[in-house]
């Protein structure tokens, strides 16, 4: 009898990553038109990408044939001069979500920790797991992320802490102010990586400007993603920015090729696209408003959100909600995985989009 393949006993702890469900599994498995699903489980942007990203894709069609360019250089220097940063600040990934996993290849062996707050993205514990270090999840105050709490749980075994914000599951942002005075607690052997892949949705008198930031503690790396404002969820491509001996010490392990050329060349070209921001930036507010005055005439209670998504506490037939909307050919995200079993979260689509979901939503409870 042949031998069952072996691995690391921590490989075991993994519970893999939970995607919303794809339009075309959905259509499978109700046998629905996949153009009549509506989406709102994953965050992504109903307008889809920009004509300016669609136009970078196109000219770089032209070379399949030929290997990307392995750093990257169009994409990181368009980033660099965006940001103010030299090139060497600047790392690619296929997706922001995979320079988590760099981070944690880099720096996380057995006997070490990564940190991060209570309803956090699954990837932080995977990629901890993955490398056979200890995640360690920190309670939330309230839904806010209790940033001296992480504070107060730094050691030596420490290696990365996590933090994201607008914070998803819940919306919820952090301030300059608080995260001046977290880094300051912060050893400076410790990285800690901010993640801003909804950053774009916050109201800009909101917004602090971590770049700066980055500039003064060498142990910080902000990552940003093309895949929710911008609309490239299909193409993964993200980045990073760090002071360079960081970046340096990520780039030796980063995979070769990690971000294809279509990607790049659409991120690139898309990346100083402000007007299509603009736009995306105004529905989603409204968007938002939407959905939460809504709720609040169903009398559900609702986390008040600065991102593209809103968090809503449906109760204990959250699940049969979702089940009678996916025979509706409607996908929301259950929040189970989040330890928010009685919660569902709700992607901002168009104002028809959140219109069909409220809809359902209301006939939904007038009937429970």
């Amino acid at each position: 009898m042949a031998e069952k393949f072996r691995s690391p006993a921590y490989i075991d702890l993994i519970e893999p990553y939970r995607a919303g469900k794809p339009i075309s599994e959905l259509a499978r498995e109700k046998g629905l038109d996949p153009d009549s699903i509506l989406k709102l489980a994953s965050n992504e942007n109903p307008l889809g990408a920009p004509a300016s990203a669609l136009e970078g894709a196109k000219k770089a069609a032209s070379r399949l044939s030929l290997y990307p360019d392995g750093n990257a250089y169009e994409l990181k220097s368009a980033v660099a001069k965006r940001f103010g940063v030299p090139i060497d600040w600047v790392v690619v990934g296929n997706g922001s979500d995979e320079l988590m996993g760099i981070t944690c290849e880099a720096l996380v062996e057995p006997g070490t920790k990564t940190l991060f707050s209570q309803y956090y993205f699954s990837v932080y514990r995977i990629d901890t797991l993955a490398n056979g270090g200890e995640p360690v999840e920190i309670p939330a105050r309230g839904f806010d992320i209790d940033l001296d709490a992480i504070a107060d749980a730094v050691d030596d075994k420490v290696r990365v802490i996590f933090l994201t914000t607008p914070n998803n599951p819940t919306g919820r942002i952090l301030t300059g102010a608080q995260m001046e005075k977290f880094m300051e607690r912060v050893p400076s052997s410790v990285i800690v990586v901010l993640d801003e892949a909804y950053r774009d949705f916050v109201p800009p008198e909101q917004r602090f400007d971590s770049i700066a930031m980055v500039k003064r503690y060498p142990n910080l790396m902000v990552t940003r993603t093309f895949s929710k404002a911008y609309g490239l969820a299909g193409l993964r491509a993200g980045f990073g920015i760090a002071q360079p001996e960081l970046v340096a010490f990520l780039n030796r392990i980063r995979p070769p090729f990690n971000c294809n050329a279509i990607a790049q060349a659409a991120a690139a070209a898309c990346l100083n696209d402000d007007a299509f921001l603009e736009r995306v930036y105004k529905m989603n507010r409204e968007g938002v408003r939407q959905l939460q005055e809504r709720f609040a005439a169903l009398g559900l209670e609702f986390v008040p959100s600065l991102s593209n998504f809103v968090l809503v506490k449906i109760g204990p037939k959250a699940p049969e909600l979702n089940q009678w909307l996916l025979d509706r050919g409607i996908i929301i995200r259950p929040c189970a995985s989040f330890g928010l079993p009685e919660w569902i979260r709700v992607s901002v689509g168009t104002g028809p989009q959140n219109e069909r979901f409220l809809s359902a939503l209301a006939e939904f409870l007038a009937g429970a």
